[in-house]
């Protein structure tokens, strides 16, 4: 070890001490057991759904609340103190409104204080005292701690006590203050970490919302999805990942994010669509029942989205002309249309074109931008690039996140590992270098940052392979042979919209190739799992989420309402505690009014994946290897300073 380290660390642990009680508190911590680990997927800009499942930790707040007065209160009871601590100060404002006189509102504060103590010290038994401390409200915390450590041998003498605080907290009137500090901190106590296992944006309508919620948790990793690394791209420089976020934001009638949200002033795009565009039915935006939206603004969007659409599949061939390693050449599509007959030929058949929209396109170079759509592009990058809040939220992505993460023995991953018809890694050549398996995905990873730290570089190869991550086929976040945007807009024949899907989408129901997959990360193919997302698990046809004898867990079941016609459900999350994991199945998420008048929850199924032999310690987690590492190197400390 080090000595100038040593000697630094001595300046905090000054006396031998301090080393024995942190090695002492360190070690403690190692046999507790581990906390419980939430897992959510494709959570695509449906923020009220993801509060909702965040609140109540998946059906953690409510199982706890059972365990404890299962047969003390009713069910009526255990859905009102439920969304008590789901949402407290909406549902004390409604639960006051109810009550005639301020002595019967007292009585019942005095009954919730109570209850709602008794949940926190049952919900942070796992926890160390200095972690609980941490948890609770900071203005309350010298004022729970002594309810929450009241004990049956000093009721007698000490009841009076006890109850003249919880008395002078609402005389004081603070006893709302209390009871919203104490439901925030169980929803914190119940789940210890996050994972966020990709597509935060794109589709929903407020994924900000989303990000602000995840850079205010207390504990978080996100494994970046496709529609994540897209807007990534954007923001590093890429201007084909740029076209492609207007595109979907105007296809699913959620501009607002981009103009209203980040601040990036549409109005060139805008007065370029007027000119060139009208209106065309493959290019309306979806609209959601509840969406109000005039005909006008609708005439608006439509134009706004053929006149992006253009431009990104404009931007796209000069990437797909630099980079052959990208074989991509088959997407040249605007180079494949006869432009006079308006009809296009792809893999040797020729297809009539509906809703051509060319205007601005150049049949002797259809990939040449005009001047009005260079100045277009370059504005919206600007903007993107200037907008402070974006790059808050692309910063957090950022450090929070990855391409794939190993945590506690399992592989989190949002999209897939490309593999061929044989289960072997697919090989892919960047730079003269042949990358497969884990090593394609470090790369990479490598490219994707290097372009977010020079977002000045804008054709270089770190933002091309920004783009290649979204639309390649050796892509881990796509895991397609093509994205057919273009046909599904312009040809009417469904055969041709269809998307190859990677073989690792059918290989990964069979257990010897889950266990490839795991070996390839250096992870135990006995013990860890694949946690994945990416793919909506189509439960209404059948489909089963936990694959490959428990060895594969997708967890997309539809958290976006565009897919939920087809799922069936509303999303899956999962639970991975000391005693083994839960996958839990969602229903329709309607609204937090419901929430909060009727107790309806949006939990349906919870099924055993895979239980524990023994109770898992922190010892055996990631968190319990840094723990050891820090008792090495106090232990090193001890016997360098203060040992003879």
């Amino acid at each position: 070890m080090n000595a100038k380290y040593l000697d630094l660390l001595a300046q905090k642990y000054n006396s031998e001490e301090k080393v024995v009680t942190e090695i002492i508190n360190l070690e403690a911590i190692l046999n507790l057991p581990k906390g419980t680990e939430h897992f959510v997927s494709d959570l695509h800009g449906e923020y009220q759904a993801f509060q909702h499942v965040l609140r109540n930790g998946s059906g953690k707040v409510r199982e706890k609340i059972e365990d404890i007065y299962n047969k003390v209160l009713t069910e009526k009871e255990i859905k009102e103190f439920a969304t008590l601590v789901y949402y407290p100060e909406e549902k004390l404002q409604l639960i006051k409104n109810n009550f005639d006189n301020e002595k019967e509102l007292h009585q019942w504060y005095t009954v919730i204080i109570e209850r709602m103590i008794k949940l926190i010290s049952y919900a942070s038994s796992k926890y160390t005292r200095s972690k609980l401390r941490k948890a609770l409200p900071s203005q309350f915390v010298y004022i729970i701690e002594e309810l929450l450590y009241k004990t049956d041998e000093f009721t007698n003498f000490k009841e009076p006590y006890y109850s003249k605080i919880v008395q002078q907290i609402i005389s004081l009137g603070q006893a709302d203050k209390l009871i919203i500090g104490l439901a925030y901190t169980t929803q914190r106590l119940v789940v210890d970490h996050l994972h966020v296992v990709g597509d935060i944006y794109d589709r929903g309508p407020e994924p900000d919302k989303i990000i602000e919620a995840l850079i205010n948790y207390h504990s978080v990793d996100i494994q970046w999805g496709n529609h994540d690394v897209l807007w990534i791209g954007a923001f590093a420089g890429s201007k084909v990942c740029l076209a492609n976020i207007i595109r979907i934001c105007a296809r699913y009638n959620n501009l607002d994010i981009i103009e209203d949200v980040y601040g990036i002033n549409l109005r060139p795009l805008l007065n370029l669509a007027e000119k060139y565009y009208g209106d065309n039915p493959a290019f309306r935006p979806k609209i959601q029942s509840d969406d109000k939206i005039s005909k006008e603004e609708q005439l608006q969007i439509t134009k706004i989205h053929q006149a992006i659409a253009m431009i990104q599949f404009k931007l796209e061939s000069p990437i797909i002309k630099r980079r052959p390693n990208f074989n991509m050449s088959e997407r040249l599509l605007l180079e494949k249309i006869d432009y006079d007959k308006n009809e296009i030929t792809i893999h040797g058949k020729t297809y009539p074109l509906e809703n051509s929209c060319f205007a601005t396109v150049n049949p002797e170079q259809p990939d040449q931008l005009l001047e009005e759509e260079k100045q277009v592009i370059d504005k919206l990058l600007f903007s993107v690039q200037h907008s402070e809040k974006l790059a808050r939220h692309m910063n957090f992505l950022m450090k929070k996140g990855s391409l794939y993460l190993k945590y506690n023995g399992n592989l989190l991953i949002h999209g897939c590992i490309p593999l061929d018809e044989e289960g072997n890694m697919e090989k892919m050549v960047i730079e003269n270098k042949t990358y497969a398996g884990r090593d394609l995905l470090d790369i990479f990873e490598h490219y994707l940052r290097h372009a977010f730290t020079h977002p000045e570089e804008t054709d270089d190869l770190a933002t091309d392979m920004a783009w290649y991550l979204w639309t390649g086929e050796y892509s881990s976040l796509f895991g397609k042979r093509a994205m057919t945007t273009f046909e599904r807009y312009f040809i009417k024949d469904k055969e041709i919209h269809k998307e190859r899907k990677n073989p690792y989408y059918h290989l990964r129901e069979n257990e010897e190739i889950c266990r490839k997959i795991l070996a390839e990360f250096d992870l135990n193919p006995d013990q860890g799992h694949i946690i994945n997302g990416h793919t909506p698990v189509k439960e209404i046809d059948g489909e089963n989420p936990v694959k490959a004898n428990g060895k594969m867990i997708v967890i997309d079941g539809g958290f976006s309402k565009a897919y939920q016609s087809t799922t069936g459900i509303a999303g899956y999350t999962l639970l991975y505690n000391s005693y083994g994991m839960q996958l839990v199945a969602h229903k329709h998420f309607n609204s937090k009014e419901d929430v909060l008048c009727n107790g309806t929850d949006v939990l349906s199924v919870k099924r055993l994946v895979d239980k524990e032999l023994e109770r898992k310690k922190v010892r055996e987690t990631n968190v319990g290897e840094e723990l050891l590492q820090e008792i090495s190197i106090l232990n090193s400390l001890r016997e360098y300073r203060y040992v003879n």
